[in-house]
């Protein structure tokens, strides 16, 4: 990637020249702001922020802009700058980071729940497939430094060795534990991890105590869609959130993301663990260019039958009307590598078996389960699409029924049901992932697309066609319901297509969501970089 000159260099000469000319000006220094400046091109956006004066921090050309610390007067100058277009903040971003523990090593069971296990008797296990996982870094302790094929920190702007350990917090360390792991325990034969020799890229984007940045996010994303053909990233995990503030297409860390998709990579997002009321899905799980996956959890017993959904995973539809999330699997009391002196392990070493394992719950766990399912799913069949995995995950499904035969949560709460690995690499469908849609049009502008979720004036939440699916937006609790296989979703498809959001669209019948979550056209983020992004927040185990 060609450097930029940075501005903080021409300040090297000040002090020798301030003693030429006189007395220095003791006043302080105009406080400046962290923002994200969006324009024509990297060029573009770089020269408006180095004209003003300010300081370019971040290089961002997967969505053409720079970080850049700027003065109000700064600002203001590069905002009537030509080919500037919007001035981004610089929000936070948070990891799902929910945890307990049982004290135990125990064999995991979400290979088995995910219908992992029987794929590997038939040798699929995810080898010759990259996953990247963009979250707090790599511990050595809890990951297997031979599989790991590059190691970026996004917060520092440096490549690191592959030996070196870079997760202070654990989230990433458990994450990729989760999807990677090869360790079998005891005496048994099918390995802890969902993909046991799929590769590594680790990007370290949040700081270690689970804090981070849009700017450092989307600098760790355009490291990874530019390196994709270099190690082979086909999926990228993203167990982490931030409050949607905009349409899905007006956020840079979503326009990241679109472009990862439409590079070929599988983006695999957790839901968030904000649940369980409606219209809770976070950023970027809120596109529609991405897997999101919700949490399922169990009564810590091995009959499917107790098994429920968990109550902190976020539900849909999104402010567009997309149905969210896409996908349910197992994210309660997941056990998974962890280096026992991580901050999470400290603050919580009742989880931590005192070895190697620590059991956590939340839907960054469930999407790391997701990952590793695609990951077998391309292992397979390494010509398919981003689409096509996501159609094949979804079709092949098993939403939980109660004992009637009815769905016992609704789609905005369990999607198309629970992964099943094994089902999605022998059948399926195809064609039915992101229907009329156009993520390239989607980038490009001005064309834009919304689902066909809505709110009737009741209350319930449907989807347009499909009006005997109502849901009042409760929560059933963790009463257990059977996720069977075979269940037939009407006409043949998953969701229905979207369609094209015109200017100044509302809702059919006049109605808007409530609490004014409808934003016009050309929204403009608030100034300043102030906002908190994390890994998801912590929950309690379910």
């Amino acid at each position: 990637m060609r450097c930029l000159p940075k501005s903080s260099l021409l300040i090297l000469s000040f002090p020798i020249l301030a003693l030429v000319a006189g007395p220095v000006d003791l006043r302080p220094a105009a406080p400046t702001r962290h923002v994200l400046v969006q324009g024509d091109s990297l060029e573009t956006a770089a020269a408006a922020v180095l004209a003003a004066g300010g300081e370019v921090t971040h290089e961002l050309g997967i969505i053409r802009a720079v970080g850049a610390r700027l003065t109000e007067r700064q600002l203001a100058a590069v905002r009537g700058h030509a080919g500037i277009g919007r001035v981004h903040d610089n929000r936070a971003v948070s990891l799902d980071d929910e945890s307990n523990g049982n004290g135990s090593a125990p064999a995991t069971a979400y290979p088995a729940v995910a219908g992992a296990d029987r794929l590997f008797e038939e040798g699929i296990t995810g080898y010759g497939v990259t996953v990247a996982v963009l979250d707090t870094g790599f511990d050595k302790k809890a990951g297997d430094e031979d599989r790991l094929l590059a190691h970026y920190d996004a917060v520092a702007d440096q490549e690191l060795p592959t030996n070196a350990d870079s997760d202070g917090f654990g989230h990433g360390s458990h994450v990729q534990s989760i999807i990677l792991n090869d360790q079998v325990a005891g005496s048994g034969t099918t390995p802890n991890g969902m993909a046991p020799e799929a590769d590594l890229v680790a990007v370290k984007a949040f700081a270690d105590d689970g804090a981070g940045s849009y700017a450092d996010v989307i600098r760790g994303l355009d490291w990874i869609v530019s390196h994709r053909a270099e190690y082979g990233i086909r999926v990228l995990n993203l167990s982490f959130g931030a409050e949607p503030v905009s349409h899905y297409w007006d956020d840079p860390l979503n326009q990241a993301v679109m472009a990862a998709w439409q590079e070929g990579i599988v983006v695999v997002a957790s839901a968030g663990n904000t649940g369980p009321d409606p219209m809770t899905i976070g950023v970027p799980g809120n596109v529609p260019y991405v897997i999101t996956v919700g949490a399922m959890s169990d009564a810590l017993t091995t009959d499917g039958g107790d098994d429920f959904l968990a109550s902190f995973s976020a539900a849909g539809p999104t402010y567009e009307g997309f149905v969210k999330p896409e996908v349910v699997a197992p994210g309660g009391h997941l056990a998974a590598l962890m280096d026992k002196h991580s901050q999470i392990a400290l603050e919580h070493p009742e989880y931590h078996d005192g070895g190697k394992y620590f059991t956590m719950s939340g839907t960054s766990q469930a999407a790391a389960v997701v990952s590793g399912a695609a990951a077998l799913l391309l292992q397979a069949e390494p010509g398919l699409t981003p689409d096509e995995v996501k159609c094949r995950l979804m079709s092949t499904a098993r939403p939980a029924r109660d004992a009637e035969g009815n769905l016992a949560y609704s789609v905005f709460q369990q999607g198309a049901g629970l992964v099943d690995a094994y089902a999605a690499v022998y059948g399926g469908l195809d064609d039915c992932g992101n229907r009329g849609l156009d993520v390239a049009a989607d980038l490009a502008g001005p064309d834009h697309f919304g689902g066909r979720a809505h709110q009737a004036e009741d209350g319930t939440y449907y989807v347009e066609g499909w009006e005997s699916y109502l849901w009042d937006g409760g929560y059933i609790g963790a009463d257990g319901y059977i996720w069977p296989d075979g269940y037939i979703w009407p006409d043949g498809y998953i969701w229905p297509d979207g369609y094209i959001w015109p200017d100044g669209y509302i809702w059919p019948d006049g109605y808007i969501w409530p609490d004014g979550y409808i934003w016009p056209d050309g929204y403009i983020w608030p100034d300043g970089l102030t906002n908190v992004m994390s890994v998801d927040n912590w929950v309690e185990q379910e």
